[in-house]
Parts: structure tokens; C-alpha cells; sequence
């Protein structure tokens, strides 16, 4: 379902991503592990299209998206879950997952009483608006209003940063249910526990280089990569 082939990404004059590549088959979770500032993000970033590489390929669906705006990025079927959240504060939270709906093709996907059935919390609080929310209730607004444009791939950067422990547990819980559902993933996270609990299969990312791709039971036994590249 994504396929990304040796992008350099910049920040202007500064070169963050060297020649990353990855790919995402469709129903799995991959996961993107790396220390903070390792490049997790800039690589999300670069997908979505909100941060484009200067080299090298992204190919969504089979389709050629390198350098695409994120709005058409979206339209054909990818969500994006930034790790800021990036609520819009002065609207309700019922209102910020209104203004992301999309109609899925066949009728038959994400709607506001399907998020909050998924989320019940959020149904309590939909009239709150977003500014006033806790972490974990933005958190899981944001997740809501990605799920409410039927994505077909899902990008979720370090959903768990900054969570109490029991947030972090139910948000474990729900994103494992998106993985039964059937949802493709790319898990971005610096909680290597959690990401490697969801996922399938595990790259590691270091100074903007990928250093290590293979299944999760794999890197488990690999001590080296590990404690070289994940321990703080």
C-alpha cells in the first residue's frame, strides 16, 4: 500500500533524512522506531506530504504521490495523526470531527457515532471545546477526526507521547481494535513496548538512516540493534 524508495528530506539548509526507504503491505502495522530526533517524524512528514523530500520516491496505492499537497494525499485515502495533536481549540469536539467527515465509497466506514462509539469518552465531552481538553482526550479527538475521513492508511506519529500510563494502555487497546478492523498502519513511536506489541514488522530509524528492518519476534532477539539504537 506504501512504498517509500531512498527519500532525502531538508529542512531548509539541513539535511534530516538520508535515503529512507520503507514499505507498508496493505492490513499490517508497521512500526517507526527511533530515539526523540532520530527522524520518525520528518519521515511521517514526508509521506503526508506536509514536508516534502527533495530525492527519491513515495508511491501510495500504486500511485506516484512524491511532492503531492497533503489535502490530495488525503482524498485518496490516507490519515494523518501529527504528533502535536493540532486540535482546533475553538471549536467543540463534536465540531472537529464534523468538519474532517468523508464519506467512504461504499457507504459503510467511520462516522461521529462511530468514533465515539469507539471512543466513549469523547461522546461525553462533545460539546466541550477542544482548548480545554486533557492530552488524552486531544489525543483521542485527533485519532476520532482521522478515522472520520475513512482512511485507508493510517499515520499515527507518537501517539503515546506524554500520556499517563493508563491513557497509554487504552490507547494500546484501541489501536490494536483498528488493527483488527483491518486498518493498514504506520506506527510512529518512541515507546518501543507499545509499538512493538501492535506491529507486525519494525524498522529503525538513527540520525535519518534507516539501521535495521525486519519482524518484530526478530528484533526482539537482536540485544545489539536494540540497546545501540532505542535504549536512551
Amino acid at each position: 500500500m506504501l512504498e517509500v524508495n531512498n527519500i532525502h528530506t531538508y529542512y531548509d539548509l539541513s539535511h534530516i533524512l538520508f535515503g529512507v526507504s520503507l514499505e507498508v503491505s496493505k492490513g499490517e502495522i508497521v512500526c517507526l522506531l527511533g530515539r526523540n530526533g532520530a527522524g520518525k517524524s520528518t519521515t511521517m512528514r514526508s509521506v503526508m506530504g506536509l514536508t516534502p523530500p527533495r530525492e527519491g520516491t513515495i508511491r501510495f496505492k500504486g500511485e506516484d504521490i512524491t511532492g503531492k499537497k497533503p489535502y490530495l494525499n488525503a482524498r485518496l485515502g490516507m490519515g494523518y495523526v501529527p504528533d502535536d495533536r493540532r486540535v482546533f481549540a475553538d471549536l467543540t469536539v463534536g465540531e472537529n470531527l464534523e468538519i474532517s467527515g468523508k464519506k467512504p465509497l461504499n457507504g459503510d466506514g467511520w462516522n461521529k457515532d462511530s468514533v465515539y462509539e469507539f471512543f466513549p469518552p469523547l461522546k461525553e465531552i462533545d460539546g466541550r471545546k477542544a482548548g480545554f481538553l486533557s492530552g488524552g482526550e486531544q489525543q483521542m479527538l485527533t485519532i476520532g477526526r482521522a478515522l472520520m475521513t475513512n482512511p485507508d492508511l493510517l499515520l499515527l506519529d507518537e501517539p503515546t507521547e506524554g500520556l499517563a500510563p493508563l491513557m497509554v494502555k487504552m490507547l494500546e487497546e484501541q489501536i490494536a481494535r483498528l488493527r483488527d478492523t483491518g486498518l493498514t498502519v504506520l506506527l510512529a513511536e518512541q515507546n518501543q513496548e507499545v509499538a512493538m506489541r501492535l506491529s507486525n514488522r519494525a524498522y529503525v530509524i538513527d540520525n535519518g538512516v534507516i539501521r535495521y528492518h525486519g519482524t518484530i519476534e526478530e528484533l526482539k532477539k537482536n540485544d545489539t540493534v536494540r540497546k545501540k539504537y532505542l535504549l536512551v
